[in-house]
């Protein structure tokens, strides 16, 4: 496992490459035998491996959007391997591949960062080996830092999805350390990946200055609408005197804005507010009785709530383009949320309200929230086209089939080491 050259490789040679140039390079394919997808279209079965910090679940954006491309991978022929820290699901579609770490970092900090034990990190290596391609989920995380790392050394093609981009936290020394890790891991992460796939524009945008090894690719979140979907609510009228229910769902963090909510919670008492996930924060201790907390929601019960709420509010930071968002514009739940999560698909954002947060000043925050609430458009003709908006834009299986056929290129043209030095530049 001598992979000490090939890191040094890694980590330096993002800094002298040029950017090259976005015509499409097209190969040739050759003939091996092939599956179809639920689309009917072509599909030549691969091993792939997906990494992420956690498994599913664990409850967070990143791990979901894992979750949902690994039976979309498999749903369309191929073989699946899931790396992860946490507990594998027992019915998750890919094979799992659990590595033991310390998380003491998230239980002290909030921060999901698990530091896998030296048997995990030999498991990896193996794991990647097998694999014809490597999927990787955001660049700062250990066992994602290694997949990479190991993959340039066994020469495997690796696509990279990056779904966040800065980071805002109140502490400063988490702050600095989180700049620091943006700058000269993130970055060059992102660089050394064949190919880097963003679930953001705001996250494009944010790595705009990377040399990238191939054009970078957007690519939205899907949406599983044969759950999330707007039903006959969204046309009902209101009920006459019914108190309005804001929604959250996400991970009970700092990031996500619950000192926000609570401030709002606590200035809109004729307001009630459910809050949908778990975490390191508990909502409980608030010990206000228009907060209701549901804990271990997903799917169907998941899609129940946004039908029967009257917005989503998810003023975080630090966003990419939150899974939860796409959600509840599937079943025609208003949204209010962070400036960047509204701004994360440009022809999306007709339907969501930006709130600018200010992850120092929650009772501000709360001040502009309540405000936006109460102008918040919530007409049945509005959330309908919300709903139609987001069920023709955001599939799972498109995304699927776009990151195979790039992780399809990437095997034909050998890409995966230092050899792709012949690639022009502009």
């Amino acid at each position: 496992m001598a992979v000490s050259g090939r890191a040094q490789w890694l980590l330096h040679r993002g800094d002298d490459r040029r950017r090259i140039s976005s015509r499409c390079l097209r190969h040739s394919i050759p003939q091996s035998p092939r599956n179809h997808d639920a689309m009917g279209a072509d599909v030549r079965p691969m091993r792939i491996l997906t990494v992420t910090h956690f498994f599913e679940g664990h409850g967070g954006g990143i791990e979901r959007v894992a979750g949902h491309l690994c039976r979309a991978f498999a749903g369309q022929g191929h073989s699946l391997f899931w790396a992860a820290a946490g507990e594998p699901c027992a019915a998750e579609t890919a094979a799992p591949i659990a590595l033991s770490a310390w998380n003491g970092i998230e239980r002290a900090t909030g921060l999901p960062m698990p530091l896998p034990s030296l048997s995990s990190f030999r498991r990896l290596w193996r794991a990647v080996g097998n694999a014809d391609a490597v999927v990787i989920h955001d660049a700062l995380y250990v066992p994602t830092i290694a997949a990479l790392v190991f993959a340039k050394a066994r020469r495997r093609p690796v696509l990279l999805i990056q779904h966040v981009g800065e980071l805002p936290l109140r502490s400063r020394l988490l702050r600095g350390v989180a700049k620091l890790a943006d700058r000269l891991v993130a970055r060059r992460m992102l660089a050394a990946a064949d190919q880097v796939i963003f679930i953001s524009d705001t996250t494009c945008r944010h790595f705009s200055g990377v040399h990238f090894a191939a054009p970078p690719q957007m690519l939205f979140n899907g949406v599983d609408t044969d759950i999330f979907y707007a039903g006959d609510a969204v046309a009902a009228p209101a009920e006459p005197g019914r108190r309005r229910r804001i929604m959250f769902a996400g991970r009970f963090v700092e990031k996500k804005g619950l000192a926000t909510i609570e401030a709002l919670a606590r200035l809109r008492p004729d307001l009630d507010f459910l809050l949908a996930g778990r975490g390191p924060i508990d909502p409980d201790r608030w010990n206000l009785p228009n907060v209701t907390v549901k804990r271990d929601v997903s799917g169907v019960a998941l899609a129940d709530l946004y039908r029967t709420s009257d917005l989503l509010l998810l003023p975080s930071v630090g966003e990419g383009y939150p899974l939860v968002v796409q959600e509840a514009m599937a079943c025609g739940l208003p949204v209010i949320c962070g400036a960047e999560s509204a701004r994360a698909d440009p022809d999306g954002s007709q339907f969501l309200t930006p709130l600018a947060i200010d992850i120092d000043r929650p009772q501000a925050n709360a001040a502009a929230a309540s405000l936006a609430i109460d102008e918040a458009r919530v007409d049945a003709a509005y959330r309908e086209k919300m709903a139609a908006y987001a069920r023709r834009r955001y599939r799972w299986d498109a995304m699927a089939r776009r990151v195979c056929d790039l992780a399809e290129g990437l095997m034909t043209r050998g890409a995966g080491g230092p050899q792709r030095s012949h690639m022009r530049s502009a």
